[in-house]
């Protein structure tokens, strides 16, 4: 089959969150089950794009609204990422250092869809299917099947990816008119509770529509922001295809990032070796358990509790562990986070920021990862901590549930707990601090849970069973 992936994020070109990551790792895997995978995307202007070779594949214009934009298709020369990598440019809307958060964005992905749709209508052949990923892509199988100028493309096969159903692109039926020509009789198709709503268009167009993890797909029938009735309403073209992680990328025994590589042959030295280095460079204590949490600071990741429940466990349990922060988001948090450094001086550390080598480093030397997630469709970090040796402390929501069993269910190797609240947060870090204590446990279920396959072979297979099965 040959497919194409179009997204707002791919790693290593622009990454925001796990989007990023799945359209970078996906394609990569199709490719090495005999398919063709392509990837297209905005022009972001990153390092990616200045260190690398590029060609013109095709040039165009089209109308948005009262406004012509000139755009150019352009292509990695040197098959850098194992598959076919494009971006579309549009000068002075596209060509921005930032993925998201301007004021234009709704203008900027509306272009950006417009823009791959008018690339297909140029090729000589048809793509046997085409992966689209969150709202930023969702208005294609609506422009595919009725803006009169493609109407001889709505035959192609298109898949809608939800990994965030929290955010939904929803715009004012104003930029109705954004849309080339379109049949007004499919007007209620671009509609949700009076505005045009780009997610909910793509669940009633697209073909099939899954998320990336049973769990979240599950979740939706109940919790989809203003979206659960849509979701039981199409549930029969619904289903939920578990996350893989890029055992290329994510392998501690060949991870250039960190200072000793290390398997599950000798992850009891490996471990220490590596958080002996993160914790003489934090000047943190190295006997004491280290906790870290990796991510967004949203309200999604609970990141709002993150001060309560680190001044709570350091009032409740003394200074007998470490706890690292690496992320960014919402000014007020990091603010909070960044004060108490002043407070836990020689125990506590900050890292305001996106940092992909500190993030590496953090889970070969963790001994526990902290993801409280209210909203948690599917969740790499827990899979990536898993791989690395570090217990993940996870509420059971989402892909957080299907990925990690309890260490007190047979098999188990983390640490579950029910609920994002502050109670629930102290009890599961006062049950990882016996557990740390308990030398054998530790290096049993760090055994464990390394030897968990959560590669993405079988996931990328399930794709390629989802694209075909439109066809039957």
């Amino acid at each position: 089959m040959e497919i194409l992936h179009v997204s707002a994020e791919c790693y290593p070109v622009a990454k925001a969150g796990g989007l990023a990551d799945v359209v970078g790792a996906l394609p990569k895997y199709q490719q090495l089950l005999g398919h063709i995978a392509k990837v297209v995307m905005p022009m972001h202007r990153m390092k990616f794009l200045y260190n690398n070779e590029w060609e013109v594949v095709h040039k165009g214009w089209f109308r948005m609204g009262d406004r012509e934009f000139d755009f150019t298709i352009i292509k990695e020369k040197n098959n850098k990422l194992g598959f076919d990598l494009y971006c579309v440019d549009i000068n002075g809307l596209l060509d921005r250092e930032k993925i998201y958060g301007y004021d234009d964005d709704t203008e900027r992905f509306t272009a950006f869809q417009i823009a791959v749709a008018e690339w297909l209508r140029s090729w000589e052949h048809r793509p046997d299917a085409i992966n689209v990923h969150d709202h930023h892509a969702a208005l294609l199988p609506f422009m595919l099947r009725h803006c009169f100028a493609y109407r001889h493309l709505a035959n192609i096969p298109v898949v809608l990816t939800i990994h965030n159903a929290q955010y939904q692109g929803w715009m004012g039926w104003d930029k109705a008119t954004y849309l080339p020509a379109w049949d007004t009789w499919k007007w209620g198709l671009l509609d949700w509770e009076n505005a045009v709503n780009p997610l909910a268009c793509g669940i009633k167009c697209a073909d099939k529509v899954n998320t990336v993890s049973p769990g979240y797909m599950n979740e939706l029938r109940y919790a989809a922001n203003g979206l659960e009735h849509l979701f039981n309403m199409e549930w029969m073209k619904c289903s939920g295809i578990l996350n893989g992680i890029d055992y290329a990328v994510w392998d501690p025994a060949k991870d250039t990032y960190i200072l000793d590589n290390y398997s599950v042959a000798d992850c009891k030295e490996g471990k220490a070796l590596n958080k002996k280095k993160l914790c003489d460079d934090l000047g943190l204590d190295i006997n004491l358990p280290l906790f870290v949490f990796i991510g967004r600071l949203v309200h999604e990741k609970a990141a709002d509790l993150l001060p309560a429940v680190i001044t709570s466990a350091y009032a409740r349990f003394g200074t007998t562990f470490n706890f690292v922060i690496l992320g960014s988001g919402d000014p007020n948090v990091e603010a909070a986070l960044d004060y108490m450094r002043n407070h836990w001086f020689g125990y506590y550390h900050s890292q305001i920021e996106y940092n992909e080598k500190f993030s590496h480093q953090l889970y070969a030397g963790a001994d526990f990862l902290l993801m409280p997630s209210r909203v948690e469709p599917c969740g790499l970090n827990q899979m990536y901590s898993m791989r690395y040796g570090t217990v993940p402390m996870v509420r059971r929501t989402g892909g957080l549930n299907d990925t990690v069993i309890d260490i007190g269910d047979w098999q188990g190797y983390g640490i579950c707990f029910s609920h994002a609240s502050l109670d629930d947060i102290l009890e599961a870090m006062e049950r990882a601090l016996h557990i740390f204590k308990d030398k054998p446990l530790m290096h049993e279920v760090r055994e464990r849970m390394m030897s968990v396959n959560n590669s993405w072979e079988t996931s990328a297979n399930k794709y390629i069973e989802l694209y075909q099965s439109i066809y039957k």
